[in-house]
């Protein structure tokens, strides 16, 4: 046994889990024999250098800590990926705190620092880095999730249920922002699991607009208004925002960015431009409908982890462990058919961006199917009669122009696909 420590840090939001994962690896690494540094913030402190922003990590430190949110190391999003200078400090810091291997916790940013460290350190620290998002957009195998992801979607889809009961009772709809930069995964899981009026997510799109938006929630009012229903939730993915063109952007106000370069979704008032031009199309059409926005995320990254994300980090903390006391470095630590899978942190780079590549919605799979199926919004089948007809009453249209107005509900979004005998 050589007489290096092991280091674990976490970067980017956090996700139900963290601890878990770091009392893992903490329990795997003592037994084994090794002391355990705990990095504070993420890379914030090594990147410049500095190695006092530390605590000992022992088998009392992390007792009991997997059934906590939150996480007992902090987090931070520092990029050392943007700056060469900033992978030296990092690598010269770690060698100075006697590191010799790091787990790092975190998305698709902390993984490709991770991957940068592991390069510059040319064998020196060995680096393993650990999948978290409660977005689910990490490039797992199959429809492995990340961690977090199934507290996230619980949490979001009981708080959906509630809001759905509260609609009901006062006969008024909510559009509800769900968390998800670029892949709509949360908000069609947890619209699914509550079941929710519809959700509307990115992948559906090739070039969304506010406009369609809301042009697919006032469909989804009139077709539940034809079933007697005048209450509702929608669900509107924030990462709608990122598809955007530079007229839609220019709808919205500023929006600062943070290290990574991501602007700031959580600024970006998603909701209440889809929500104002979802009452001016209504109120052309001389209805009156109550609408309550309600943003769903931050409630949801430190929630307690349910028992599939508990025993998920403990396998997944354990398993980037013994990776790294087996040899290996520079990977992406997944469970795969119940055993531990170290995935090429180099392998999973996309080549045109030089990040880690991103996992979206498939549209034509049955999952996103089924619970397309279970949605109420327009398809093609309501533009045609006699669904056309009744619907165009509802509004106070002719057919003919109900059909023009709403077409490119139909026309611009991902197709329900025909149903096959299974």
């Amino acid at each position: 046994m050589d007489h290096g420590k092991f280091g674990i840090l976490v970067g980017g939001g956090p996700a139900p889990g963290i601890n878990g994962v770091i009392a893992a690896a903490t329990i795997e690494a003592i037994n084994n024999g090794y002391e355990v540094v705990g990095l504070l913030e993420g890379f914030r402190w090594i990147t410049q250098g500095d190695t006092t922003h530390t605590m000992p990590l022992t088998r009392d430190a992390v007792r009991g800590i997997h059934a906590r949110g939150g996480s007992l190391l902090k987090t931070a999003r520092v990029n050392p990926g943007a700056d060469p200078s900033l992978v030296t400090n990092a690598v010269r810091a770690l060698k100075e705190l006697g590191i010799t291997r790091l787990v790092c916790i975190g998305g698709d940013d902390t993984s490709f620092g991770a991957e940068k460290i592991a390069e510059a350190a040319a064998g020196t620290i060995s680096v393993a880095s650990v999948p978290k998002t409660i977005d689910n957009d990490l490039p797992l195998p199959g429809s492995t999730p990340t961690f977090g992801f199934e507290t996230a979607r619980a949490t979001g889809a009981h708080e959906v249920e509630a809001l759905i009961e509260d609609a009901r009772s006062t006969g008024r709809w909510y559009i509800a922002v769900a968390m998800g930069r670029t892949s709509g995964s949360l908000a069609l899981g947890i619209c699914s699991a509550a079941y929710a009026a519809l959700a509307i997510i990115p992948e559906e799109f090739e070039h969304p607009t506010v406009e369609l938006i809301a042009s697919t929630i006032v469909g989804s009012i009139l077709k539940r208004k034809l079933h007697n229903h005048d209450d509702g939730v929608a669900i509107v993915a924030e990462g709608l925002v990122e598809k955007f063109d530079e007229a839609e952007v220019a709808k919205f106000q500023t929006a600062p960015r943070d290290s990574f370069g991501h602007v700031r979704l959580a600024d970006i008032p998603i909701g209440t431009v889809v929500r104002d031009a979802v009452q001016k199309r209504l109120k052309e059409l001389g209805l009156s409908v109550t609408f309550i926005l309600k943003d769903i995320g931050y409630e949801l990254r430190s929630a307690p982890p349910v028992p599939f994300d508990i025993e998920y980090t403990r396998a997944l903390g354990s398993g980037a462990v013994r990776y790294l006391l087996e040899g290996g470095s520079g990977a992406l630590i997944t469970i795969q058919e119940n055993r531990v899978e170290p995935l090429s942190l180099h392998d999973l780079l996309d080549p045109k961006t030089g990040r880690i590549r991103i996992r979206r919605v498939d549209t034509h799979s049955d999952v996103y199917q089924t619970a397309r199926r279970f949605m109420t919004r327009l398809e093609r089948k309501d533009l045609e009669s006699p669904a056309l007809e009744e619907l165009a009453g509802i509004a106070g249209m002719e057919p003919a122009a109900f059909a023009r107005e709403f077409a490119s509900v139909v026309e611009h979004t991902a197709p329900l696909a025909t149903m096959s005998p299974i």
